[in-house]
């Protein structure tokens, strides 16, 4: 593990990680939501998107909706369940998602991660939604880390 990737993650580090996987995006969905999709182009499929504020999301101590959200995807129902239940990180799930593979985390509350821990969330929900072919290409190139 390079030193730098056992620092706290920040929100800036999203950019950074997600940009760095094969043939990946910054679009929109869910209307105008900035989102992270693979592979780039029209039949891109999102990994990571900023939520807007919502009623459905809403903190349990103020009542207040949360206004920092990214909602990332998980491969399994599994995934999803590996990450909510642990209490060491900050990822939650919301009603909402329940029929979802997917996991809420404020952006505020990454620092609970290191990078490493972010990047490898993120790498995961790359793979859960990036083309066999890009699959590859991922295991060519990081072939000597392992």
């Amino acid at each position: 593990m390079d030193t730098d990737d056992a620092r706290p993650a920040t929100p800036d580090d999203v950019h950074e990680i997600c940009m760095s996987l094969p043939d990946v995006e910054l679009g929109v969905s869910w209307g105008d939501r900035p989102t992270y999709k693979v592979p780039s182009g029209g039949k891109g499929r999102g990994f990571l998107l900023y939520r807007a504020p919502h009623a459905t999301a809403v903190d349990p101590a103020s009542g207040e909706e949360y206004t920092d959200l990214l909602v990332i995807h998980t491969g399994t129902p599994g995934d999803k369940a590996a990450l909510v239940d642990d209490p060491g990180t900050p990822f939650f799930t919301i009603p909402h998602f329940d029929r979802s593979n997917s996991v809420l985390v404020q952006r505020s509350r990454l620092g609970e991660l290191t990078v490493d821990e972010l990047r490898e969330v993120i790498t995961e929900a790359w793979f859960s939604r990036a083309p066999r072919r890009l699959h590859r290409e991922f295991a060519e190139h990081h072939r000597d880390e392992v």
